[in-house]
């Protein structure tokens, strides 16, 4: 792509599918339409988890993550419908074919949602008619809706995205910020999450503008690097570029070690997934993203290999959540012969900020069995009182 002057800007497009799954679903089945429909992993069982949900289904209070008992109490009109993968991956690349058509400068982000640099392609002059354009021939091609963010830089672009839900378009200019972003809650920001609030209310950072104006160093003891960062982007500022390569460059993020001599003892591998999860953590770190599945590799001196995955609720990015499941893994799958080289990897990355999206059709299962291990938990607590469940506890 071509340098970029200040006078030519980048112009980056955000789009996001709307309530993607259940938007199939009503484009496969049209006589879905219009109704209060979801998806659920198991929708004959009143504890099931909803994927997704249609706007009809939100207007009576219905929301992603709850079980299907609370939404049919809540709207008994509501039609219920299994999850189809296959469909939505065939959807997902047909959306991406139609944004190809028009550039190469596409960046799938997630299964219903990219970002496309649209400088070379008309600039900010044609933004708005080439993103209707593209809003129309989404919606002619495979009856889905989407709505579509324009601004300067991916932070933005992704925020405006996200003010007109269905079939919106908004442009965001940076000089905007001031008057659009900074009157609103840390927690609406893309990127923060609730650990990361918690934080930043600590030191009195209630309002992006809050953030936008903070002391650098106040936000570097709080969050590190990751501090500074989000105060750029609460200043509108974001130089990330539209990378079609990045999708498959960040399926995982991994790193191992060939051990100098072979090791036989837990205590010694110990120290060696804490550096490697440290690397792990630092590379998630530069580029914000999180992993949904977590792996290991063991390498026994007779040069065998063995790898080991477990796929979490929740993408991790901390060295010490990284640790930790990876010890779990060892422990669990370790023959105890000796160890040569030892790895971790962060695959099925996401961005941070996708993190407290929509549940995937990776996810949604583990939801429904941590759901009913709560019931389960809180049933016993109601009939034989507090206490009668402790975590951790060994027999006498």
């Amino acid at each position: 792509m071509t340098d970029l002057t200040i006078a030519n800007p980048r112009v980056i497009m955000h789009l996001d599918m709307n309530s993607f799954f259940a938007s199939v679903e009503q484009a496969a089945n049209p006589e879905l339409k219009g109704i209060p429909l979801a998806v659920a992993g198991n929708p004959k069982e009143r504890r099931g988890i909803l994927v997704t949900c249609s706007y009809e289904a939100r207007a009576f209070g219905v929301y992603t993550t709850m079980n299907v008992g609370e939404a049919k109490r809540l709207c008994p009109n509501l039609t219920i419908v299994p999850p189809r993968h296959e469909l939505y991956r065939q959807m997902s690349d047909s959306v991406f074919d139609i944004l190809r058509s028009y550039t190469e400068w596409v960046e799938p982000v997630s299964i219903d949602e990219a970002y496309i640099d649209t400088t070379d392609i008309g600039g900010l002059t044609r933004a708005y008619d080439l993103a209707q354009e593209i809003q129309m021939r989404i919606l002619a091609e495979l009856d889905l809706p989407c709505s579509i963010g324009i601004a300067p830089n991916k932070f933005l672009a992704k925020t405006a995205s996200d003010m007109k839900k269905p079939m919106g378009i908004t442009i965001l200019r940076k000089r905007e910020v001031p008057k659009m972003l900074w009157p609103l809650p840390v927690i609406d920001m893309h990127g923060i999450g609730k650990r990361t609030e918690e934080k930043l209310h600590s030191a009195g950072i209630k309002t992006m503008g809050d953030l936008a104006t903070a002391e650098k160093i106040t936000l570097e003891a709080l969050l590190g690097k990751n501090g500074l960062r989000l105060k750029q982007r609460a200043n509108g500022m974001d130089t990330r570029p539209v990378d079609p390569e990045s999708a498959e460059e960040r399926k995982s993020i991994g790193s191992s070690t060939t051990l100098p001599v072979d090791l036989t003892e837990l205590e010694d591998c110990v120290p060696i997934f804490e550096r490697l999860a440290k690397k792990v953590a630092a590379r998630l770190e530069t580029k914000l993203l999180a992993g949904m599945t977590i792996s290991i590799q063991i390498r026994y001196a007779d040069w065998q290999n063995t790898t080991r995955s477990r796929t979490l609720q929740q993408a991790i990015y901390l060295e010490e959540d990284l640790t930790k499941v990876a010890l779990q893994l060892f422990q669990q799958h370790w023959n105890h012969e000796p160890i040569r080289l030892l790895g971790i990897t962060a695959a099925n990355v996401i961005e941070r900020s996708e993190m407290v999206k929509q549940l995937t059709f990776d996810n949604f299962e583990q939801q429904e069995k941590e759901y009913e291990m709560d019931q389960l938990m809180s049933s016993l607590t109601q009939r034989f009182g507090d206490g009668i469940i402790k975590k951790g506890c060994t027999k006498k």
